[in-house]
């Protein structure tokens, strides 16, 4: 009777039980990005009672296209994260990529370097800037084998003294309309930069649930000496991220210059911590391996309606700074509830 009674202690799970545990993993994997509906819900509502103008069709277009350039810095930022690094430099990128071209477009007495090329050239140069960063730091990371976030940390601060260096402080206007017009134009009175966020995510996301590469960039968060046992090219793989993250961060930069309608010396400082906040609420793990792009979204309208909620309460925009810190320590211990494992 003893030898039975080890026997049980012994035995490996039963199949149902291991999958009914799989499942309940998975739900409450999947429990922080359904959450966040809801609570995007509620905060409609409370919108609603707070201003009267909270819950009309120009509010809700005017929280869309101030959320946009966040969006594809969120995005970008995701794709790092899913890999297991960081990219704090992003920020600065939105700040310098669109300068470059302004800087080469505009003539030197309106603060320009007199180059004066075509407004076409001067836009690919904006992309082009932003993936050259991506692709510096991606060396790095990648061949140097250099921290992640101290390299990128020094790479935030190297590009905003060139950004304000370049500028000598100023702000940029006069820049043809070209520069503008993701944020001014509309379809369907929606800004064409909205409508480029939304395909941005749904193109990324068909590519992390269906494609080689999306799951390439899983295993590699997971377990880079895994997924290059396996045969992925982890290397290659994370270099290109960092060059599509740098891209993807400058062309947020003219969303955002188009929404301001000018480039100033300081344009994405600080936007870093509400990149990671949407990141994080949206189910983007720290960790790497995990997240999905639907839940990275939902956490940009997430922290969109609750800004525009806040200002239209007349919150002081020093708090809400305050509240998207908070926002970010519940989100990390809903990580740590929801995943059951310790965060290093």
């Amino acid at each position: 009777m003893a030898d039975t009674k080890a026997a049980r202690l012994t035995a490996p799970a039963a199949p149902d039980t291991r999958a009914a545990r799989t499942a309940r993993t998975v739900l409450l994997r999947r429990a922080r990005e359904l959450a966040l509906v809801p609570a995007l819900l509620l905060l409609l509502i409370l919108g609603a009672f707070v201003n009267d103008s909270f819950l009309t069709e120009r509010n809700i277009i005017s929280i869309l296209g101030a959320s946009a350039a966040l969006a594809m810095v969120v995005l970008a930022e995701s794709l790092v994260l899913i890999t297991g690094k960081f990219d704090l430099s992003l920020e600065s990128v939105v700040g310098i990529a669109p300068a470059v071209g302004a800087l080469l477009v505009l003539p030197a007495d309106k603060s320009g370097w007199g180059i004066q090329l075509p407004t076409g050239v001067a836009l690919l140069a904006v992309v082009v800037a932003g993936a050259a960063i991506g692709a510096v730091n991606g060396a790095l990371v990648v061949k140097l084998r250099l921290n992640a976030f101290i390299v990128t940390l020094a790479m935030l601060i190297v590009l905003r003294g060139t950004l304000v260096g370049a500028t000598e402080g100023k702000t940029l206007f006069g820049m043809p309309d070209a520069f503008f017009t993701l944020a001014t134009s509309t379809f369907l009175s929606v800004p064409l930069s909205v409508w480029l966020a939304a395909l941005a995510f749904a193109a990324t996301g068909l590519v992390l649930r269906h494609h080689r590469v999306g799951r390439a960039l899983y295993a590699i968060g997971g377990n880079a000496d895994a997924a290059r046992a396996a045969g992925i090219r982890v290397e290659r793989v994370m270099l290109g991220v960092f060059v599509v993250a740098g891209a993807l961060a400058a062309v947020g930069g003219i969303m955002q210059t188009g929404y301001v309608g000018a480039i100033s010396a300081n344009q994405g400082q600080n936007m870093i911590f509400t990149v990671f906040a949407a990141a994080v609420i949206g189910g983007i793990s720290l960790d790497g391996g995990k997240g999905t792009m639907v839940g990275a979204l939902t956490g940009v309208l997430l922290l969109g309606v609750v800004q525009n909620l806040l200002t239209l309460a007349q919150v002081p925009s020093f708090w809400i700074q305050a509240i998207y810190g908070g926002i970010i320590l519940v989100a990390l211990m809903i990580a740590r509830v929801t995943t059951g494992r310790a965060q290093d």
